[in-house]
C-alpha cells in the first residue's frame, strides 16, 4: 500500500503559491522531513522552493512550502513525493489465528472471522448469564415457597436440634433442594417485611423474564447478529472519529504515483456553516441548512463549498483562515467546536463576523474586496488578494482604534456599489465605494459615517440589492425600506433619518433581502427567533409606525439580526459573471496552415538502348 502525506495548495499575492503540509504517513519523523527537504534545495536535486518552515502549533501539525513564482505546484508535490519519505509504500500482512492454526487473509476473510469470532463471544456471553440467571431464579423460587409458609418453616426450625437437621426437614416437607434450604436458613429476617417480599417477588418477575428473553436469544441467529451489529455501533459512537485517510481507486494497469493533493481527494459539496453566539462552530453534512431559531441557532451563517476558506474575524480586528474541510460536521450546531480550537484564534477574542472566499481567489474579478466597518463609522476597503490562505496564523484584517470595535463585514466586486451605514439611534447613510480606496490590511480605515456621542453603528449592508432594506429594532418592531428611499451622498456625512425612534427603544439590525428570506433574530434573553421579511410592511423611510415580528417580554430586548444569504449571493453573482465572461469570450482565430508544396516529379533519362538507369 502507497501513503502520502496530506497535502493542500494555497495560492498567494503576485501568482505565487504554496504547499501546506498537515499530515505525514506514518512513523515520518516532521524534523528528518524538513532536513532532508532542505539539504535536497541545498544540493539542486529540488528547484522552485522560495521557503521552507514549520508552522505547527497546539492546533496540529503543519509545514509551509513557499514556491517561486514560475514553479509548477504539481511537479515540485511530484518530485517531493519521489526523493522524500512524503510518500512511503508498506505491506499489510493480515495474518490471523483462525481454528487454530495461523493463516493469511484478506480483508472479507477478516471480516468474516472478526463477525463469527463476536458471534462466538456473544453466545458465550449468553450462556454464562442464563446459568447465572437460573441459578437466581432457583433461589427466588425457595425464598417464595418460605414467604408462603412463614409460620410452619418458622416452626421447623425453632424445634429443630442443629442447622442440619433443619436443613434436612425443609428439603423432605416442601421438596427443596439442598441449595434452597440452605438459603432459606440464611434469610435475613428484615427480609420478612411487606416490602422487601414484594421486592423478592418483583426480582424472581424480572429473573423469569430475563431466562425466556436469553433463551429465545440463543435459539436465534438472527437476533444474535443484531446485538453484534448494536454493540459495533456503541463502540463507534464511543471510539469513532473521523476518517483520516483516503481511498483512492485506480483503474486497472493504472499506478498511484501521482502527485495528490488534499482537495483532489476532497468530494466538492456544497455546505452550511453556522456559529453560534456562544462561539460553536460546525458544518452541515449536506446543503441543508440549520435551524434559523432555538438554542442553535445560527449568530453567523455562511454557505460554503469543501474546498473554501473561511475567515473568523475578532471584534478587535484580528482575523484567522481555516480551510472549510476542516470545520466539523454536527447533526446541531450545539454539537459543535469552539471557534478557537478550531481556529488560531484565543478564547479571548470575541467574534465580530465569519466569512467564506474561494481556495482560489481568482475566481473573483481583480477588484473585489473586503469592507470592514466598525462602530465609531470607520470604513475600509481591502482586495481579497491581500489576505492569507488557511494558516496557523492570525493577521490583522483591520487596525481597530482603542476603544472601538469591528461591527460589521462584507464584499464588493468594485463595480460601483454603494455602502449603507446605519446606527443604533436610526440614522443612515449611503456612498458610492470609489470613496474608499483599497488600503493594505493593517490600515485603520477612513470615516464613513459623523455620528452623535452617543450614537453608534449597528451594520452594514452593500446596494444595490435584490428586494428592500430591512430595519429591526430592539423592541421586535420592524419594518421594510425601498433601496432607492436612500439617497446617494458624499461619505463622512451625518446621513439621514431612517426611522425616528422615542425613548429607550434603538435600531437592532437591518438586512437586505428578497420578501420571502428568513433572518435571525437575537434577544438578550432566551432563544434565537426567526422571521420572514415580508412580516413587516414596507414602509417610507420618514415613516414612524413598524410592524411586530417577535414579541419582546418586560427585561428584554433584540440584541442583532443575522441573515445566512448575504455573502452566498455574492460568490453566486461572481460565479454567474466568471461564467458570463467565459462565454462571451471572443474564441481566437485558428490560423490556416499552408498547404504543403508538391515536390516536382523525378526527370527520366534513358540509355542509349532505351533502358532506365
Amino acid at each position: 500500500m502507497t501513503v502520502q502525506a496530506k497535502v493542500h495548495t494555497e495560492e498567494m499575492e503576485r501568482g505565487k503559491s504554496r504547499l501546506i503540509v498537515t499530515e505525514l504517513p506514518y512513523m515520518v519523523n516532521k524534523s528528518s522531513l524538513i532536513e532532508r527537504i532542505a539539504e535536497l534545495v541545498r544540493t539542486g536535486h529540488l528547484d522552485g522552493l522560495a521557503d521552507l518552515r514549520d508552522e505547527s502549533d497546539r492546533q496540529g501539525m503543519r509545514i509551509v512550502i513557499e514556491l517561486t513564482k514560475n514553479a509548477d505546484a504539481n511537479i515540485v508535490l511530484n518530485n517531493l513525493y519521489k526523493r522524500t519519505p512524503m510518500q512511503t509504500t508498506f505491506s499489510i500482512n493480515l495474518l490471523a489465528l483462525v481454528d487454530g492454526e495461523p493463516r493469511t487473509l484478506t480483508l472479507k476473510q477478516a471480516l468474516r472471522v472478526y463477525i463469527e469470532h463476536r458471534l462466538t463471544v456473544i453466545k458465550r456471553r449468553t450462556e454464562f448469564d442464563l446459568d447465572k440467571a437460573k441459578q437466581r431464579a432457583h433461589i427466588l423460587e425457595g425464598y417464595m415457597v418460605a414467604l408462603k409458609n412463614l409460620d410452619e418453616i418458622i416452626n421447623i426450625i425453632r424445634s429443630a436440634s442443629d442447622v442440619d437437621a433443619a436443613r434436612s426437614k425443609l428439603m423432605k416437607r416442601y421438596k427443596l433442594t439442598e441449595l434452597q434450604a440452605s438459603a432459606i436458613l440464611d434469610l435475613q429476617l428484615r427480609r420478612l417485611a411487606a416490602l422487601e417480599r414484594r421486592k423478592i417477588e418483583t426480582e424472581y418477575k424480572e429473573v423469569t423474564a430475563l431466562i425466556k428473553d436469553l433463551t429465545e436469544l440463543l435459539k436465534s441467529a438472527r437476533r444474535m447478529r443484531g446485538v453484534v451489529a448494536a454493540e459495533l455501533v456503541r463502540v463507534k459512537e464511543a471510539f469513532g472519529d473521523r476518517r483520516r485517510t483516503q481511498i483512492v481507486s485506480l483503474k486497472a494497469g493504472a499506478f498511484g504515483a501521482g502527485a495528490l493533493t488534499a482537495s483532489d481527494l476532497l468530494p466538492e459539496q456544497n455546505i452550511w456553516i453556522g456559529v453560534t453566539a456562544e462561539g460553536l462552530v460546525g458544518r452541515t453534512h449536506d446543503d441543508k441548512p440549520p435551524r434559523h431559531s432555538g438554542t442553535d441557532a445560527p449568530r453567523w451563517l455562511v454557505r460554503a463549498s469543501t474546498s473554501d476558506t473561511i475567515y473568523f474575524a475578532s471584534k478587535a480586528g484580528k482575523a484567522a483562515a481555516v480551510a472549510t474541510h476542516v470545520i466539523p460536521e454536527v447533526e446541531k450546531l450545539g454539537d459543535g467546536l469552539l471557534f478557537y480550537k478550531v481556529s488560531p484564534l484565543t478564547e479571548n477574542d470575541s467574534l465580530a463576523a465569519v466569512f467564506v472566499l474561494p481556495a482560489k481567489k481568482s475566481d473573483y474579478s481583480e477588484e473585489t474586496c473586503v469592507i470592514t466597518a466598525t462602530r465609531f463609522g470607520m470604513i475600509k476597503k481591502s482586495l481579497i488578494t491581500e489576505l492569507p490562505g488557511p494558516s496557523s496564523q492570525t493577521f490583522t484584517l483591520v487596525k481597530v482604534n482603542e476603544g472601538d470595535r469591528l461591527v460589521s463585514v462584507g464584499l464588493t466586486d468594485g463595480r460601483k456599489k454603494d455602502i449603507l451605514l446605519a446606527t443604533a439611534q436610526g440614522m443612515g447613510i449611503r456612498f458610492s465605494e470609489e470613496d474608499v480606496r483599497p488600503m493594505g490590511l493593517v490600515a485603520a480605515g477612513v470615516n464613513g459615517m459623523k455620528l452623535e456621542d452617543t450614537d453608534e453603528t449597528i451594520g452594514m449592508e452593500i446596494l444595490p440589492v435584490e428586494g428592500h432594506v430591512f430595519l429591526l429594532t430592539s423592541d421586535g418592531k420592524a419594518k421594510r425600506i425601498e433601496p432607492k428611499e436612500f439617497p446617494t451622498q458624499g461619505r463622512y456625512g451625518k446621513g439621514v433619518s431612517v426611522w425616528n425612534l422615542s425613548g429607550k427603544v434603538k435600531l437592532a439590525g437591518l438586512v437586505t433581502g428578497k420578501p420571502n428570506e428568513v433572518a435571525t433574530i437575537h434577544m438578550s434573553k432566551g432563544a434565537a427567533k426567526s422571521a420572514r421579511l415580508d412580516a413587516a410592511a414596507i414602509r417610507k423611510r420618514a415613516s414612524i409606525k413598524g410592524d411586530v415580528v417577535v414579541e419582546v417580554k418586560p427585561g428584554e430586548e433584540v440584541t442583532s439580526l443575522s441573515a445566512g444569504w448575504l455573502v452566498e449571493k455574492f460568490v453566486v453573482q461572481a460565479k454567474k459573471e466568471k461564467a458570463k465572461k467565459r462565454k462571451s469570450a471572443p474564441k481566437k482565430a485558428v490560423k490556416a496552415k499552408p498547404a504543403k508544396k508538391a515536390k516536382p516529379a523525378a526527370k527520366k533519362t534513358s540509355s542509349p538502348q532505351g533502358k532506365k538507369k
